[in-house]
């Protein structure tokens, strides 16, 4: 899911808040005026207004601006939304206590700024220092999960390496003892080996170059090609504009695993596996859909490290910066992921 959304979710613990701050406030303040439904109406103005401040300034400018260090615009909008918060309040209250009939909303304005803007100002500040505060504890725990995971994939790894140079050593005996003809199984061989090269040498940094996942891609398809019959039929669409950014290693080959894993085996109707890749406005779009049987057989032994596995690893390496949509139809499997470009 890119970006944070502007449209708050339901949550039953913000509006328990909000209703207990609204009654201590009116507990606080009721003697203060006319009548209790003057200051029922001016509690609930306030309340609303601080809220609503508060919520604009933690879920849009903080992470809009303040996390993408565009300080003086957000030290602006910050100063801008509580002034013209306090002056509206000033005229809402106005009307609502009848100053504005006697003298004017804005009569006595030393005082009302105080009150309405001052005021605000500091307990706006009090929000937004708990929001950086809850977001630098959750981003502690990622990085914390991020290295254990880490950690644990690198143990894994060398719990199942073997000797890469004896491997290499017997992929090129085994190469040059295949008939010269056979240009199939030579070509075969030599996309393993890459394939296999680049897990072991390439596959192990952070962060790789766009192409050299297309690249182990488009091996890993051929090689699934030739072990599929005719009537299967696999496109691999990607244009040149996907090109010149860097992604996770190995973040994209579960989905085509699964998607050859779970292909149907119709005799009669068509079989498929379509890839499409895209990039459009800063956003990395990767679509995969394949043909699956309604009682959905593997086509092969599982393996890879499973959908459930990506969903994790995007949510600790891509926080707020992908969306993932799996739809899940009768004969058909489709995944769409997009991840924001840095």
């Amino acid at each position: 899911m890119p970006g944070q959304s502007l449209v708050l979710k339901y949550k039953v613990h913000h509006i328990l808040f909000w209703m207990l701050v609204f009654t201590f406030w009116f507990y606080l303040r009721y003697q203060d005026y006319a009548t209790t439904s003057i200051a029922f109406a001016i509690t609930l103005i306030k309340v609303a207004d601080l809220a609503l401040i508060i919520y604009l300034v933690n879920y849009l400018l903080i992470p809009r601006l303040l996390y993408r260090k565009k300080y003086i615009a957000f030290i602006g909008a910050f100063i801008l939304i509580i002034v013209l918060s306090g002056f509206t309040k000033m005229i809402l209250m106005g009307e609502i206590t009848g100053d504005s009939v006697r003298s004017g909303p804005f009569a006595n304005l030393k005082a009302k700024f105080y009150e309405n803007v001052i005021s605000d100002f500091f307990l706006v500040t009090s929000g937004a220092a708990f929001k950086l505060i809850f977001d630098y504890i959750d981003m502690q725990r990622r990085l914390t999960e991020i290295a254990k995971q880490k950690a644990e994939t690198e143990l894994n790894f060398l719990k199942s390496q073997i000797n890469p140079h004896f491997l290499f050593n017997s992929l090129n005996s085994v190469y040059f003892l295949i008939d010269k003809n056979n240009t199939e199984a030579r070509q075969a061989l030599h996309k393993f080996s890459e394939m296999l090269r680049y897990q072991l040498y390439e596959a192990n940094g952070e962060r790789i170059p766009i192409e050299k996942e297309i690249s182990y891609l488009k091996d890993y398809v051929h090689l699934q090609k030739l072990r599929k019959e005719e009537n299967y039929s696999v496109q691999f669409n990607c244009p040149a504009n996907v090109s010149n950014f860097t992604i996770e290693p190995l973040l994209l080959i579960p989905f085509v695993e699964n998607a050859f894993k779970h292909i149907s085996s119709n005799s009669s109707a068509s079989n498929f596996v379509k890839v499409d890749m895209a990039r459009s406005n800063g956003v990395f779009q990767f679509a995969i859909e394949n043909s699956k049987d309604r009682t959905t057989p593997q086509t092969e032994q599982a393996g890879g490290i499973g959908l459930q596995n990506v969903k994790r690893r995007l949510e600790l390496l891509y926080p707020g910066k992908y969306d993932l949509e799996i739809d899940n139809q009768e004969t058909i499997f489709r995944v769409k992921l997009n991840l924001i470009l840095s």
